[in-house]
């Protein structure tokens, strides 16, 4: 296990419901590294003398543990290595691949002793009957790729070194791929890296979307994913998506549109982020804005065009570290200004954030200094800037993005 990098933050939140009577799921993207972290989990559990019996592990990606069987046979073979009076841990991985699922993991969860944990990569797994059935008896430990931070430590990097260039760093991050496998694969070259890419966007466009929601008019729908990707930050709404694609020549009803963008979200390629009126404090139910779970990702979606600026891949960026972080996250609007985030921290406050590349004209110093300055509220306000030198102003606290990211600077999570 010394190879893998221990994701804190996850292992921890897990071991902070162990033998609670919630069941965990672990949600994702595809490859996020969902079954590495429940490895790295299971390490935990022997190190704190749970024994190995104790533990069991089924991958529902290997047809060989579900072929031929129904939910009912998988749940008796399950029982059958329980061991009496200790409790037993139950690591199902990928169990959406299981016909009547909810089943099987509600079976184990009323038996006595028992822990359940599982996996999914896909929203499907929380929409469906199961989120109904367990209705406040589950808890969702949402799992991201690899931060900033994680990055640079699987690149062997020391972080707390201040004299590394992270902009070049940063560059490679956002260049190459966030996924714990793709940072692997850098010593083989990009191609690997883009073909990797390329293969898990496949899969889950084949698999998770276009098989299971049938899909007919695919090249509609790259269109769309296409169009998204190359607007990451901007506010979007289904109607004027298919209003600029209409002008392309390319007919797609709104509806279809909204279907299609909650599906992308559903299995984790992009996030949705609503709007948030900051003076009658209450959530908008249009123009949001999407971020995508891995800026390597635009390699593949936007191609060759990928013309996403870095302010807005900074953007994205800090929106996913805000999450890792365990914000809930809006974007802020108002009559007279708009801010980036809007976040509500897990203990409750507010904090608003701020996010430019660089501030080299004063036009810029005065718009995002500006934008924060108009709110009237005494809560926290960053500006996050890839700026060696920094200056606060007017109780704004401007911070070097690379610190904030790597949790250096003086605000600490």
């Amino acid at each position: 296990m010394t190879n893998y990098i221990n994701r804190k933050e996850y292992i921890d939140k897990l071991l902070s419901y162990k033998d609670k009577d919630l069941i965990k799921v672990v949600s994702g993207l595809r490859r996020s590294g969902k079954s590495t972290l429940l490895e790295l989990y299971r390490e935990h559990l022997l190190k704190q003398g749970i024994g190995k019996r104790q533990m069991q592990f089924y991958n529902f990606e290997l047809p060989e543990n579900y072929l031929g069987k129904t939910w009912s046979d998988i749940y008796f073979e399950i029982k059958k290595k329980f061991q009496t009076d200790k409790t037993n841990y139950v690591f199902l991985d990928e169990v959406q691949n299981i016909p009547l699922f909810e089943k099987l993991v509600d079976g184990l969860f009323a038996t006595e002793n028992t822990d359940v944990y599982v996996t999914g990569s896909n929203a499907f797994l929380l929409s469906s009957e199961l989120a109904t059935l367990l209705s406040g008896r589950y808890i969702e430990i949402s799992i991201l790729p690899f931060s900033f931070k994680e990055y640079l430590t699987a690149r062997n990097f020391d972080t707390s070194n201040k004299y590394l260039n992270y902009e070049a760093l940063f560059f490679d991050y956002i260049n190459e791929t966030s996924l714990p496998k793709g940072v692997e694969l850098r010593e083989s070259g990009f191609d690997k890296i883009y073909e990797y890419l390329e293969a898990i966007y496949t899969t889950i466009i084949e698999k998770d979307i276009t098989q299971r929601h049938q899909i007919n008019d695919k090249r509609a729908f790259a269109n769309i994913v296409k169009f998204v990707a190359s607007n990451i930050g901007n506010a979007l709404s289904p109607s004027n998506i298919s209003k600029t694609l209409k002008q392309d020549g390319q007919n797609i009803h709104h509806a279809t549109v909204e279907k299609y963008l909650e599906y992308l979200v559903e299995s984790f390629v992009f996030y949705k982020v609503n709007r948030f009126d900051l003076k009658g404090k209450k959530q908008l139910a249009t123009q949001e804005k999407y971020y995508l779970v891995d800026a390597g990702l635009l390699n593949i979606l936007a191609g060759k065009e990928r013309i996403t600026d870095k302010g807005h891949i900074l953007e994205n960026i800090v929106y996913l570290e805000l999450l890792r972080r365990g914000n809930k996250v809006w974007t802020g609007t108002a009559r007279n200004t708009e801010v980036d985030f809007v976040c509500k921290t897990s203990i409750g406050e507010i904090e608003y954030y701020q996010v430019a590349w660089q501030m080299t004209a004063e036009n810029t110093v005065e718009r995002e200094f500006g934008a924060l300055e108009k709110i009237n509220d005494n809560y926290p306000k960053y500006l996050l800037t890839t700026d060696s030198f920094t200056q606060n102003r007017s109780g704004v606290r401007h911070l070097n993005v690379f610190n904030w990211l790597l949790g250096t600077s003086d605000k600490q999570e």
